[in-house]
C-alpha cells in the first residue's frame, strides 16, 4: 500500500477500463495456475511489523518522513499516518533457522533505527494502538505525504458518501467520527508470509483463518482507544470500521465489507481473487499498459498489477498475495491478524507459533476445517478480539473451550511438530513455544499487562496515566523481556 501514486481523479471511463483489465488479469491468473507456473520447491517466510512514533512524553510525534530519512533504511517505509512506519525483515527458510535470523535482524534494525530516529525526536513503539492517540490526530492532517494515501482516503469517503463512524463498546464505550481514513492508521500490526504451492494454497488459508482467534487471545495488545478501555484486541473493530466503504443502507442490504473475514472455506487460491472481483468495486481503478496474455504467451511473467492493487485494497485478515521474484510468481499466505510487539521475542514467538500451527493443521489427514462451520470461525475471532487471553471459543471435538487451555494441552504440540516439519532447531522451538507457554501459564499478554498498570493507576487523571504506562511499556520493550515476565 505505501507504492507511489499520483493525485488524481477518476472518470467513469477509467472505471470500466480498469474493471475490463481486472477481469482479463484474473482470466491470465486462471491460466498460470492451471500451467503451474510457481515457484513452489523451497518455501520462504516472511514478517513485517508496523511501528508507532511517540515523543519523549509519549505524545504522537507526527514526524514519519523525518524519522525514516534519519533512519536511511530500505527495509523501513512509510505507513498511513506520519506517526506511523512499517520495517520489512527480510525473508529467511525457517530449516535456515529463520526464526533465530527474523529475531536477530529485527532487534538490529529496531535499535538503529531508535538511534537515529530519537535524534528528530521520534520513538519507536511496538504497540497495536498507541494509546496516547487523541481526538485531535483523527484529522486528514495526520495522513503520511504519500499522495496514495489521501487519494485512497478520499475514495473511501466518497463510496461512503458520508463521514466514518467508529463505534466500540468494551469495558468502556467509544463513539466518534473523522472525516478521512486517519482511524485506521492507528491500527498497527505484525504480518507474518508463508509461501506455498498453488495446490496447498487453500489448506494454508484456511487453518490460517480456523487458528487466527487463538492467534488473537494470547497475542492481544491493543485495549485502549482514544482513552478508552475497550477490546482486548481493539484493533479488531477500529480496522473493521475505518475502512468501510458501506453506508448504513448497504450495510443492511448485506454488502459484503472491505475488511472481511470471509464467508466460507475455499479450495484454491482463486477463490479469493475471483470473489475480490466480484464483490468489491475498486477504490484506485489505475490501469497500465501491460497486456498479461501476450506477457504470457511470450513466456514471461505477467505484473498483473491491477489485480494486486485491487487485492491490496480488500483487506482480508488472511490476505492472498500474488507476487514475483526474480521473475518467478509465487504465492503466500499473509497473516495480518496481530497487533505488534510487545517486544522483538514476543513478535518471534508469535511468528513460530502461527508458522509452526498453521504448517500442522494444514498438512494433516483430516481437515480442522471439514470438521467446523465458518461462521464458528468467525464467531471465534470476535470473541477473542473481544476477550483477549480469557477467551472462550470453540473448537473441534472439545467444544466450548478456554483459549490458553486449548493451546497447553493440543496446539503447541502441534506447532512444535509443524516447526520440526519445517526444519527450525530444538532449541529455537523450545525457547519461542515457552514463551506462548508462559503467557497461557499467566495469564498476561501485552493487553493485560497494560489494563492491570493502568487499573494500578485509576487515581491518576486517564491522559497521564497512558502516557505513563506507555513510557513504561517502552522502556521494557527495549528490554526484549518477554512480556509474562514483565
Amino acid at each position: 500500500m505505501g507504492e507511489e501514486v499520483d493525485a488524481q481523479e477518476f472518470t467513469g471511463a477509467d472505471r470500466t477500463r480498469h474493471r475490463e483489465k481486472v477481469r482479463r488479469c484474473l482470466d491470465v491468473f486462471a491460466r498460470m495456475l492451471r500451467e503451474a507456473r510457481f515457484d513452489t520447491d523451497d518455501p520462504m517466510t516472511g514478517l513485517e511489523v508496523e511501528l508507532n512514533l511517540v515523543d519523549e512524553f509519549g505524545d504522537p510525534a507526527l514526524k514519519n518522513s523525518e524519522a525514516l530519512e534519519a533512519i536511511a533504511d530500505p527495509d523501513f517505509q512509510t505507513e498511513l499516518g506520519q506517526f506511523n512506519i512499517e520495517i520489512n525483515v527480510p525473508p529467511a527458510r525457517l530449516r535456515e533457522s529463520g526464526l533465530t535470523v527474523f529475531e536477530d535482524s529485527l532487534r538490529r534494525s529496531l535499535n538503529d533505527a531508535e538511534r537515529k530516529s530519537s535524534e528528530v525526536g521520534a520513538h519507536l513503539v511496538m504497540i497495536g494502538i498507541l494509546p496516547t492517540l487523541a481526538e485531535g490526530h483523527m484529522s486528514v492532517a495526520s495522513l503520511s505525504g504519500n499522495p496514495r494515501y489521501r487519494l485512497l482516503s478520499e475514495q473511501i469517503l466518497n463510496a461512503r458518501g458520508e463521514d466514518i463512524t467508529i463505534a466500540v463498546t468494551g469495558s468502556e464505550r467509544l463513539r466518534t467520527s473523522a472525516d478521512s481514513i486517519v482511524p485506521e492508521a492507528a491500527c498497527t500490526s505484525t504480518q507474518f508470509h508463508v509461501q506455498t504451492s498453488p495446490d496447498q494454497f487453500a489448506q494454508y488459508w484456511n487453518a490460517s483463518q480456523a487458528i487466527s482467534a487463538v492467534q488473537l487471545a494470547v497475542g492481544a495488545n491493543s485495549p485502549y482507544l482514544l482513552g478508552k478501555e475497550l477490546w482486548r484486541e481493539t484493533r479488531i473493530p477500529l480496522f473493521e470500521q475505518a475502512t468501510d466503504t458501506r453506508s448504513e443502507e448497504l450495510k443492511a442490504q448485506g454488502v459484503r465489507p472491505r475488511v472481511w473475514f470471509g464467508e466460507r472455506w475455499v479450495t484454491s487460491v482463486f477463490d479469493l481473487f475471483e470473489e475480490n472481483v466480484r464483490y468489491f468495486p475498486a477504490l484506485l481503478p489505475i490501469t497500465d499498459e501491460e497486456d498479461p496474455l501476450a506477457v504470457l504467451q511470450a513466456g514471461g511473467t505477467p505484473v498483473l498489477s491491477e489485480l494486486r492493487l485491487h487485492n491490496g485494497t480488500i483487506y482480508r485478515w488472511n490476505r492472498p498475495v500474488y507476487d514475483i521474484n526474480d521473475g518467478v510468481p509465487h504465492l503466500r499466505v499473509e497473516n495480518r491478524v496481530l497487533s505488534a510487539g510487545p517486544t522483538v521475542a514476543d513478535t518471534i514467538a508469535n511468528a513460530a507459533f502461527y508458522f509452526g500451527l498453521v504448517r500442522a493443521l494444514a498438512e494433516s489427514e483430516r481437515p480442522l476445517w471439514s470438521q467446523m462451520s465458518f461462521s464458528a470461525a468467525e464467531e471465534n475471532f470476535h470473541v477473542a478480539a473481544q476477550q483477549g487471553i480469557d477467551a472462550q471459543i470453540y473448537w473441534p471435538g472439545v467444544g466450548q473451550v478456554q483459549a490458553t487451555e486449548l493451546v497447553l494441552r493440543r496446539l503447541l504440540p502441534m506447532a512444535q511438530q509443524g516447526l520440526e516439519a519445517w526444519g527450525a532447531s530444538g532449541a529455537e522451538i523450545d525457547r519461542l513455544l515457552g514463551i506462548v507457554e508462559q503467557r497461557c501459564l499467566t495469564g498476561r499478554n501485552g493487553a493485560e499487562w497494560f489494563v492491570r498498570q493502568m487499573r494500578e493507576r485509576a487515581g491518576d487523571d486517564r491522559s497521564d496515566a497512558l502516557r505513563a504506562t506507555l513510557l513504561d511499556y517502552r522502556e521494557r520493550m527495549h528490554t526484549n523481556e518477554p512480556v509474562h515476565a514483565w
